[in-house]
């Protein structure tokens, strides 16, 4: 009978007793912070790449290399994975969440089953800046509200009265002391001031990432624009589709937040391969159109026939995509243009032609965010083979 017992015990009310005493989780703990389920994520991680050596013996720092972040979905889908770059004054965290707390790009695509690569530029964020890479600018909160979240109060472009999608309510939506605002803005960084820098930098750690990682496909966001042009050109065989979101632009000339000469290469500040071949961006041929495609819109500027090919990037499928409201909708359709002149199949992607209205710049972050990231992976799968 004693054994008995002890059997019992053992068996059944030792687990019972476990089982009494173990807390238990009905739901999700509540977090006084954003938070939000990354159940489709089987591991995550991060490492740097890139980067070199630079000072007098005994006094080296490394400059130049990148914080990458990778997330992997329990299910592998999609044949290759992204490479998420942000724009300027900006890091990773515009893909991994919303300052309204909702979900954001980043476990979206996870979920789609795409293993996900976020970096955070060199000489930005968690790759280190150093007072030798140059003078840096810092945007300040008035220029995020005309530019980015309050754009319909100033209308400085004539598509910005269509913008409605900035997350939030009240008088002070989009600007200083709206909380959703302000948690935005505690987000933006210091930016190196010299593109021509800025490209060479993220260029040679975007390269350095493909040789570590193998064939991908790029996305890119504003003023990375740039750089996934720079990134394929140089490794040409291991970019297998580039997702332009409103890059910087356009051809040649700055408008809207700028003015004058600009991109003398083209799509760059700095020199990628044309055939015939360039040895300075003198040599590109170029003339602006007679008029504008359409109504509020800018000239382009072209080449002149016989365009020279952007040989290393005809082999990539590319897509260029502009949110309704944003400035991008002004001159987005030149790039677009140039680089299919140039023998680069570019799809140009206008959201409201998807029936997606009202987006303004940082389209990752606004309230119908993950409306635009399914249009992304569409277009992937379509056009990714």
């Amino acid at each position: 009978m004693t054994h008995l017992i002890s059997r019992m015990t053992c068996g059944v009310l030792l687990p019972a007793l476990a089982a009494a005493v173990a807390p238990a989780y009905a739901e999700p703990p509540k977090l006084p912070v954003p938070a939000v389920d990354q159940s489709a994520v089987a591991q995550r991680g991060y490492f740097y790449v890139g980067g070199k050596y630079v000072g007098e013996p005994g006094k080296e720092i490394m400059q130049g290399q990148i914080y990458v972040e990778v997330l992997a979905p329990k299910d592998v889908r999609r044949p290759y994975p992204l490479v998420l770059i942000h724009g300027a004054a900006q890091t990773a965290t515009n893909w991994m969440g919303t300052p309204d707390g909702r979900k954001g790009w980043a476990e979206y695509f996870v979920e789609q089953g795409y293993i996900v690569y976020m970096i955070d530029q060199p000489m930005r964020g968690r790759s280190a800046a150093h007072p030798g890479d140059g003078p840096t600018r810092m945007f300040t909160a008035e220029n995020e509200e005309w530019q980015f979240t309050a754009i319909e109060k100033e209308n400085r472009w004539p598509q910005a009265k269509l913008h409605t999608q900035w997350p939030g309510d009240g008088p002070r939506k989009g600007q200083i002391g709206d909380p959703i605002f302000d948690a935005f803005y505690a987000t933006q960084v210091e930016t190196v001031i010299s593109n021509e820098e800025t490209q060479q930098r993220n260029k040679d750690a975007g390269a350095a990432l493909l040789d570590r990682i193998g064939p991908a496909i790029l996305l890119t966001h504003s003023q990375s624009g740039s750089f996934g042009w720079l990134i394929a050109d140089a490794r040409p065989r291991l970019v297998k589709a580039i997702v332009a979101i409103e890059p910087s632009g356009p051809p040649f000339e700055a408008t809207i937040n700028g003015a004058g000469k600009a991109r003398a290469w083209g799509p760059t500040d700095i020199p990628i391969t044309y055939d015939p071949p360039v040895k300075d961006s003198s040599e590109l041929a170029v003339e602006r159109e007679a008029k504008a495609d359409g109504p509020d819109l800018f000239v382009c500027w072209m080449q002149k026939p016989p365009a020279r090919q952007l040989i290393n990037l005809k082999s990539i499928p590319v897509m260029v995509m502009a949110a309704e409201a944003s400035y991008h909708q002004v001159y987005d359709h030149c790039t677009a243009k140039y680089l299919n002149q140039a023998g680069v199949k570019t799809e140009y992607i206008r959201l409201q032609d998807k029936g997606i209205h009202g987006n303004g710049h940082m389209v990752m972050i606004e309230k119908n965010n993950l409306d635009i990231a399914h249009v992304v992976d569409e277009w992937i799968v379509k056009n990714v083979k």
